[in-house]
């Protein structure tokens, strides 16, 4: 028996014989809304007016440390609650299959049960976060369908709560290469087979934003490789965490990939400039994280001001 691991279950692609039927027609069948409409369907937040509770429903690109790291950016009052498992889809997470790594991923304080959580109108926003490879969760898990059930769900609970999509990233080693993937997989993916779906199945007025973080880490890493480094940054790599062997764990980000990722969310959620936010934190632990030097963290946090005010799917005005 082969056995699972974060990153396999990541980045695994091979479903049973009847979701692959139904996603497959999904897939070929349907004519999905182009990027420019669902750009247009997503208006403008104000902020909002008080430290947020947020849930966070994902997997190992969410982890444990992300959400502390925004825990700790946010105003005092911000709290959090998370499902977590590994490589899991939306589809997973509502039920309709296993989810790996649940003991694991969840075995800390801030769990809770994610139907009860959405459901609940405790929180004022909720992030969703979809498996990737994300053509195989729209191909053979029915991400649309699954994002508008919980948005669905979470609407029922509370009218006015903020709902989010987590743009994430795929391995390093992508046989398309990792910046094209990124560039291209925001419209002809996230937005056009992933969001704009979710969208048509839901009521006019709904709203679904975005938390743009791959578009953030390679508008980043451009900036970093074309200085030659910058800091304690000298490329992409130095964003992923590594075995002690050295060995590169290309999906999985580091300290300072989560503190990136920390600041895209601290910026969508609080529609906030996150220039001039603190550097050194802590993991969920509350060991100290390793910190970007801090030309590194200026540039972090300019290159999130720039991607998240600019892109227009995330409730900032420009």
């Amino acid at each position: 028996m082969v056995k699972m691991t974060r990153r396999s279950a990541l980045v695994a692609g091979i479903a049973s014989a009847g979701a692959a039927v139904a996603g497959l027609a999904y897939w070929t069948l349907t004519r999905p809304p182009s990027a420019a409409s669902v750009r247009a369907r997503l208006t403008a937040l104000p902020p909002p007016a008080k430290p947020l509770n947020v849930f966070h429903l994902g997997h190992s690109l969410v982890n444990q440390t992300m959400p502390a790291m925004l825990a700790q950016l946010s105003p005092q009052g911000h709290r959090y609650d998370s499902q977590l498992g590994w490589g899991t889809t939306l589809q997973a997470h509502w039920g309709d299959a296993p989810i790996n790594g649940f003991e694991a991923e969840n075995d800390h304080p801030r769990f809770r049960p994610a139907h009860e959580a959405v459901a609940s109108g405790d929180y004022d926003a909720i992030v969703l976060t979809e498996m990737v490879e994300i053509r195989a969760s729209i191909r053979w898990y029915e991400s649309p369908r699954y994002l508008a059930k919980w948005a669905e769900l979470a609407l029922r609970g509370r009218p006015d709560v903020r709902l989010y999509l987590y743009e994430t990233w795929h391995p390093l080693d992508d046989p398309e290469g990792w910046l094209t993937r990124l560039d291209r997989d925001l419209d002809r993916y996230w937005l056009s087979r992933v969001l704009g779906p979710a969208l048509k199945d839901l009521p006019p007025t709904a709203q679904i934003r975005v938390i743009p973080a791959g578009q953030v880490l390679a508008a980043f890493v451009r900036e970093v490789e074309a200085r030659g480094g910058v800091g304690n940054v000298r490329d992409r790599t130095d964003l992923f965490q590594r075995a002690a062997d050295g060995t590169l764990d290309t999906i999985h980000v580091n300290d300072l990939g989560n503190y990136l990722v920390a600041l895209v969310h601290y910026a969508v959620l609080y529609q906030a400039d996150p220039v001039g936010l603190p550097a050194a934190l802590n993991r969920a632990d509350g060991s100290p994280a390793d910190a970007p030097d801090p030309d590194v963290a200026r540039l972090m946090q300019e290159t999130t001001r720039s991607v998240v005010f600019s892109l227009g799917l995330s409730g900032l005005a420009a």
